[in-house]
């Protein structure tokens, strides 16, 4: 995968210097990403890295140092240390990252999405429109799960994309979107949502032994009617049947703002003594994904398997915790684009998939102007995972 990677890139020459701007919510991701490529970059033998288009190519890392300071007040303004003129530029923000604080007139204040996404303004305004191109990487797309109007109510999602396009903004990457057709803002400019369904699939296959990967012992299963396309795409290059649960709602009342669901209603074949993969954007609550998962224990399904690309836990682990001892849950995985608590990473029901070594594949390929298309794709990759798996040889 590396060489091949590297063999397409080095036919093209970079837009510009590579630069990564990390803030400080993201940075632990940003770091890994940056050892990625200082590695790939200093390993690649090339005849032009004397010519002035490969000009600072190999460094010792590519990150750019900023920082984004507090007045007493709360107020903020963002400050890039090095110069960014005419780079590549790539944001990365993790608008999740709530273990973040800063000072509000003495008192501890917990960073929110709102703030991590003023401090992204901020060091694009920083930047000042000297970079050669902008590319901010948002693995959770900030207001995402506000992407429609059903009554009189404010379309966050489509605003921040808008803004931030006006702001100089040329590409936003994001993983998995709640909904990609929030696209739709910004139609003239790129965004790009992509799925960790390989990272998912090597997770679980490294961690878990003797998986029968066939129709008659395994099934892939969407929560709900919204995560149909995740499922499906899973069950196609697994080769697996897939089922559904819809949620049956009270519409006669509101509670916290929404209807209440009444129950998880199933739809698919007999799952009888199949292992489970339960496949969603994300795990908030977790109420939903574990009252699924419950329900399919009373139809004596197996082994259940949870692949959230994001791992929220807004309510805590207690509920996993109940969930894993009384054999509801086998192992929930889930990605490193948002923050990780500790207490998670020591669970023993938890696997972390680790996701730098793709955006620095991600990134690196876009320096070099090259086709992102097959990592998009990856059911080659998938396929090869599965292989070595059946044929023991997965380490």
């Amino acid at each position: 995968m590396a060489i091949r990677e590297e063999k397409r890139n080095l036919e093209t020459i970079p837009v510009g210097s590579l630069g990564i701007i990390s803030l400080e919510g993201c940075r632990i991701l940003g770091e890994k990403v940056d050892k990625y490529l200082v590695k790939w970059r200093c390993e690649r033998e090339s005849e032009h890295k004397d010519s002035l288009a490969f000009s600072g190519y190999q460094r010792e890392s590519y990150l750019i140092s900023s920082k984004v300071p507090r007045f007493g007040s709360g107020e903020a303004k963002g400050m890039i240390l090095e110069s960014v003129r005419g780079t590549d530029l790539y944001i990365m923000v993790d608008v999740c990252n709530y273990s973040m604080t800063y000072s509000l007139c003495g008192h501890e204040n917990r960073m929110s999405p709102d703030d991590h996404y003023q401090d992204l303004k901020r060091i694009i305004s920083a930047v000042g429109g000297k970079a050669r191109r902008i590319t901010v990487i948002m693995p959770f797309l900030y207001e995402s799960r506000q992407h429609k109007r059903t009554q009189r109510e404010s379309l966050d999602c489509a605003l921040a994309l808008q803004e931030l396009v006006r702001m100089g903004v040329d590409n936003i990457i994001t993983f998995d979107a709640h909904d990609p057709r929030v696209q739709n803002a910004i139609p003239l400019h790129g965004f790009e949502t992509v799925q960790p369904a390989y990272q998912f699939i090597k997770g679980l296959l490294k961690n878990v032994k003797d998986l029968q990967i066939d129709s008659d012992h395994m099934m892939v299963i969407s929560p709900d009617e919204g995560g149909m396309k995740r499922a499906i795409y899973i069950a196609n290059v697994l080769g697996l049947d897939m089922g559904m649960f819809y949620k049956r709602r009270d519409y006669t009342q509101i509670v916290n703002g929404r209807n209440p669901i009444v129950a998880h209603e199933f739809l698919g074949t007999s799952v009888e003594g199949k292992d489970m993969i339960i496949i969603d954007d994300m795990i908030s609550s977790g109420e939903s994904v574990l009252e699924v998962a419950a329900a399919l224990k009373e139809r004596k399904a197996r082994n259940i398997f949870v692949f959230s690309t994001f791992g929220l836990f807004t309510a805590g682990l207690s509920g996993f915790d109940k969930a894993y001892e009384e054999g509801i849950i086998t192992r929930v995985l889930t990605t490193n684009l948002i923050y990780q608590t500790p207490e998670l990473l020591e669970r023993e029901w938890y696997i972390n998939c680790d996701m730098s070594k793709y955006i620095a594949y991600i990134i690196d390929t876009l320096n070099h102007d090259s086709s992102i298309s097959d990592l998009l794709n990856p059911n080659e990759r998938i396929q090869q995972i599965v292989m070595k798996y059946r044929n023991g040889e997965l380490v």
